[in-house]
């Protein structure tokens, strides 16, 4: 299942995994929306196999419940704790930028 998230994760420059009900998901959501960031969500309890995904990625990122999980660039940033502190950091736009996802 890990090389389903990995195969998921590559497909577009930035790939969140969440769920349709979780409330730090949307957050990640509208702070890349309001960069101007485009963005793919699998949402994992739309998914028939959400649950197997949810246990690679619990696996990946070290905690329960791994949502939302936030790739850039095919490769794993974390949760929202992480992707929230390379923001404030100033290190994520030039994340997102290499990644493709940033054109400014």
């Amino acid at each position: 299942m890990a090389e389903r998230v990995r195969r998921l994760a590559s497909q577009r420059a930035v790939v969140i995994f969440g769920a349709s009900n979780c409330c730090m998901c949307h957050a990640v959501k509208m702070l890349f929306t309001e960069m101007g960031v485009s963005w793919t969500v699998h949402e994992l309890d739309k998914d028939p196999r959400g649950k197997d995904v949810e246990r690679a990625l619990a696996g990946m990122v070290g905690r329960t419940p791994p949502v939302p999980a936030v790739f850039i660039g095919g490769r794993l940033v974390g949760t929202t704790d992480q992707v929230m502190t390379l923001h404030v950091g100033g290190q994520l736009v030039p994340l997102l930028r290499h990644a493709g996802a940033l054109w400014l």
